[in-house]
């Protein structure tokens, strides 16, 4: 496990503890400090169960944070630049603060230097503003990630990722499993990923859709994959249909064609970069409440049809 022990050189710490799109979205700002410090050990400051996930990114190291509510685990002054990627709220100036950096790399608050925090623009553009600002060069576009180091189990699949972190971004199974009955009958080779937790969910679109065969003999991935697999399945997907989540970002990552479900979180922040990618939502409806247990609107006037007439206007 990489940590800041046993080493000479001078540290960078990004600290982001947040979950795998939120790395994703910071892929940009990560490769603009990897240039800019080339004698520097880069910390990402992160739960340890995104390790795997950097390894993707390249050149950049974990130091397992599973959040904000204690001190980071290096010791005060050992790190030279501090950057807060993480946000611009009280807790994570103060877990930066506590560094004693040499530099502090921030959006502007009180006694701390920076751009002022605004909303509405894209997530990688947030990040590679704010070390623009800061005089560190850093390219949006700069977000894909480097090869998994295994292969998919099933290439050219259709993956169906039926999970999310939170309620509101849950697509009903029942429209899950209608989207994989109707491709699975046209000849995509559906998988169905998403967390151990997700296995249920999986199993239950599994048997509503009635797949069979391949598709459900191999095809029931939930629960199933360590990171680096999953991570693999969709990069060398046929298609990936998902929530606002990891796997949808992932799918950016990797430049395969997807259509994106949006909830509680705007698409102008938070939607794919261009490229084969369709996002679908109803912004009107919109309430926004990303840690509801229900559904979003916005979410939920999202059709099958329209996820249909997505993958079929992306060639898929």
């Amino acid at each position: 496990m990489d940590t800041a022990e046993h080493t000479d050189q001078p540290l960078v710490l990004a600290l982001r503890a947040l979950k795998l799109g939120d790395l994703l979205v910071a892929v940009p700002a990560l490769r603009g400090l990897r240039r800019a410090f080339p004698e520097h050990r880069i910390l990402y400051a992160a739960p340890g169960w995104i390790a795997e996930a950097l390894e993707l990114v390249g050149g950049i190291h974990h130091l397992p944070t599973p959040g904000l509510d204690d001190p980071l685990t290096v010791p005060r002054g050992a790190v030279d630049i501090a950057v807060n990627l993480h946000g611009n709220g009280p807790e994570s100036r103060l877990r930066i603060e506590e560094l004693q950096a040499n530099r502090v790399i921030a959006h502007g608050s009180p006694g701390i230097d920076g751009p002022a925090w605004i909303t509405g623009i894209p997530e990688r553009e947030r990040w590679t503003r704010l070390l623009t600002w800061h005089g560190v060069e850093a390219d949006p576009l700069d977000y894909r990630l480097n090869p998994p180091a295994v292969r998919s189990p099933r290439p050219g699949a259709t993956v169906i990722h039926v999970g999310a972190a939170y309620g509101s971004r849950l697509w009903p199974v029942e429209r899950f499993a209608d989207v994989a009955a109707h491709l699975a009958a046209t000849g995509h080779q559906v998988v169905l990923t998403g967390g151990s937790s997700e296995r249920a969910r999986a199993e239950e679109t599994a048997a509503l859709a009635k797949l069979q065969g391949a598709n459900l003999d191999d095809g029931l991935l939930a629960g199933r994959q360590g990171l680096a697999e999953f991570a693999a399945t969709i990069a060398e997907a046929r298609l990936v249909i998902s929530a606002d989540t990891g796997a949808a970002h992932l799918a950016s990552a990797y430049g395969r064609p997807s259509v994106v479900l949006f909830g509680p979180a705007p698409a102008e922040e938070w939607g794919p970069p261009p490229g084969p990618h369709v996002v679908l939502t109803a912004v009107e409806l919109r309430r926004g409440d990303v840690f509801s247990a229900d559904p979003d609107p916005a979410l939920l006037a999202v059709s099958v049809r329209d996820v249909l007439e997505a993958a079929e206007r992306l060639g898929c």
